[in-house]
């Protein structure tokens, strides 16, 4: 689809264009309606200047007035007249035969041909007793006048022809010179309408392309600028006003909404450990209940009775403590401190806490240095392959877990697969809830949490999963030198 700065410089273009071909139609009819109208007149003045001269002729000769008498009359006198007017003249009697004619001889027919019986009803017929022929011959125009030759009492003698061949050399010759110095006009005017055109197109698209820049770079996960510039259209500032009060209700709903999700995603974790705490209550309280019932001072076994139910309630006081720290890492997630670093030697490092044998790490370079806190990018790795560790079950044989490092383009990418059981496919869409946890104990903050970290660097956290086969988790962090 064409874009709207392309359709404004066409269509003026296409109006220069169409300008043009008018003009130099209009000037083509115009010089035919002239030259038609110049040989028109011409015709009716040789005509009537024939006439009046063959009326004097008639006027002063010694012959009777009779049809018969017209070749006596014109015997000698038809060729001076043609010769003074420059046009072949021929006189016809009333019945359409030919009398006199200013040729000299006719080289082809012995009998020259009559005037046509249409022609002799027009010329009778009409009221000035005159008719003009029209005809092409070789693409020439050719016009005969054919009018009657009357007496001093108005009584017809014969018919007065005059052959007229257009000769419209000159307005030929006109019209090519017209239209040459038209198409030289139109040239210079085409130039300079190019030229206009693209100027206009783009002087009247650049608000607009302003406007459409913006609008394709709002997003409600952003703070959105506002344009400030003044188009002289009104309907353009009109929409620049409307994108900008769109961008202040943007910027509204964007706060609403943050803060929802906030109030909720808190009152989810609430819940959570609300619930992560009642479960060591139950047996704490069961356990002081019991002992209460059961306690007797003479028991032989008080001492081994009150270690066991000491260690109960420290048992399930670790797992609140546990809980408590969980959440408060969660919630705090403390500042991050950068410094430059090679994420290899880290991430290397990160693994030696680890005392199972079927981990493998690998790295297509010695150096990947970027500036990350190292306390996060450790805590991303142990929480990855700790979870890599627990997905693979106790009772299959061959285990493996492989930690990569790898540099592409400007980002380091991290992976850490394992052959464990894979993830169901219900469970696909939850894997980064803070809530969601397939585990029997623990949680389901970890993976919360090092996503909340690596999208704090811009960063991406994928997997891949197969069920019975394994899971890959792809860390993408972009390398700041």
């Amino acid at each position: 689809m064409l874009s709207l700065r392309i359709r404004i410089f066409l269509s003026m273009i296409i109006l220069i264009l169409i300008a043009s071909i008018l003009m130099a139609s209009i000037s083509i009819i115009q010089f035919k309606n002239e030259a038609k109208d110049y040989h028109q007149k011409r015709l009716d003045q040789k005509e009537f200047a024939i006439k009046e001269h063959i009326n004097y002729v008639l006027a002063n000769t010694t012959y009777p007035l009779t049809e018969k008498n017209l070749p006596l009359i014109f015997k000698d006198k038809i060729h001076e007249l043609a010769d003074i007017h420059n046009l072949e003249i021929n006189i016809y009697g009333l019945n359409g035969m030919l009398l006199k004619s200013s040729k000299a001889s006719f080289s082809v027919d012995k009998v020259a041909p009559p005037i046509p019986n249409y022609v002799l009803k027009l010329v009778q017929s009409s009221v000035e007793k005159r008719y003009v022929d029209i005809k092409s011959v070789n693409g020439v125009k050719n016009r005969s006048s054919y009018s009657q030759i009357k007496d001093d009492k108005f009584k017809p003698l014969g018919i007065l022809n005059i052959p007229y061949v257009e000769d419209d050399g000159f307005y030929e010759t006109e019209l090519q010179q017209f239209l040459l110095r038209l198409s030289q006009v139109y040239s210079f005017m085409l130039i300079i309408a190019f030229a206009l055109a693209y100027f206009l197109a783009s002087y009247i698209t650049k608000s607009l392309k302003t406007i459409s820049d913006k609008i394709n770079e709002t997003s409600l996960n952003q703070k959105n600028e506002k344009i400030v510039i003044e188009a002289n259209s009104r309907e353009i500032n009109s929409l620049i006003n409307a994108y900008n009060q769109m961008v202040d209700k943007l910027e509204d709903s964007a706060t609403m909404l943050a803060q929802s999700e906030r109030e909720q995603a808190w009152r989810e974790m609430a819940k959570q450990v609300a619930h992560e705490i009642k479960n060591p209550l139950t047996p704490m309280r069961l356990t002081v209940q019991s002992f209460q019932r059961k306690f007797d001072a003479n028991d032989p076994e008080l001492k081994q009775k009150l270690n066991d139910y000491s260690k109960t309630l420290i048992q399930q006081i670790d797992t609140m403590s546990a809980v408590a720290s969980a959440f408060s890492n969660f919630a705090s997630m403390p500042a991050q401190q950068n410094e430059t670093l090679n994420v290899v030697q880290v991430v290397e490092l990160a693994l030696d806490i680890f005392n199972e044998d079927f981990i493998v790490f690998k790295s297509n370079k010695e150096y990947v240095i970027s500036k990350l806190d190292r306390t996060q990018l450790i805590r991303i790795i142990t929480n990855l392959v700790k979870n890599a560790i627990q997905s693979i079950p106790d009772e299959q044989e061959e285990k493996k877990v492989l930690v990569s490092v790898n540099e592409v383009e400007n980002d380091v990418i991290i992976t850490v697969e394992d052959n464990g059981i894979g993830i169901d496919s219900e469970n696909i869409d939850h894997v980064f809830e803070p809530k969601f946890t397939t585990k029997t104990s623990g949680m389901g903050l970890g993976l919360g949490i090092i996503k909340n970290i690596i999208e704090n660097y811009k960063g991406t956290i994928t997997f891949e999963t197969e069920l019975g086969k394994g899971t890959t988790f792809f860390v993408s962090l972009p390398i700041v030198k």
